[in-house]
């Protein structure tokens, strides 16, 4: 059994959604290879920082991510596997750019009850101070409106009348 800890920045971008690990930035991979019967077994974690944008209120946002992985480097014999050891060397290129891919948020969000924009002016919601604004309301349903205007005020009448 070995163990291994190193860091290696990225000559490529890994990942295409609206987050991603960009180009140069560093991951740390902390990995142990064990030698078995059917071949190496490489366990590991891997440390790296997505930046992007969220996915509700599109301000940038970056996050740190670990991630686990697990996977059998057979020897080469008669059967084809994915992962092989080859000339007694495994790359865990291809198994640490799919753990780690895969680690990506599907919908990222700034912070876990992100409102998102606002529908009709596009700000941010989580910073808008300004007064709320009523909904539009369907002309279809204006008459009811009218109605409940009137209730209000009679409603009102009816308070002053008891203060008096």
């Amino acid at each position: 059994m070995r163990e291994h800890r190193f860091s290696v920045p990225l000559p490529e971008q890994w990942g295409e959604g609206i987050v991603s690990y960009e180009a140069g930035s560093e991951i740390d991979i902390d990995v142990r290879l064990e030698s078995v019967h059917e071949g190496i077994l490489a366990t590991g974690t891997v440390d790296a920082e997505y930046v992007g944008v969220c996915g509700r209120c599109l301000i940038d946002i970056s996050e740190p991510v670990e991630v686990e992985f697990q996977e059998l480097f057979a020897y080469p014999g008669e059967e084809e596997t994915d992962f092989e050891v080859q000339d007694n060397h495994v790359d865990l290129e291809t198994l640490v750019r799919e753990a780690a891919v895969m680690a990506l948020p599907f919908q990222p969000v700034c912070q876990p009850d992100c409102p998102g924009l606002d529908p009709s002016t596009g700000e941010r919601l989580a910073v808008n101070t300004s007064t709320e604004q009523a909904a539009p309301i369907d002309p279809r349903w204006s008459a009811l409106q009218q109605i409940t205007d009137q209730d209000g005020k009679a409603e009102s009448r009816a308070a002053e009348k008891e203060e008096s």
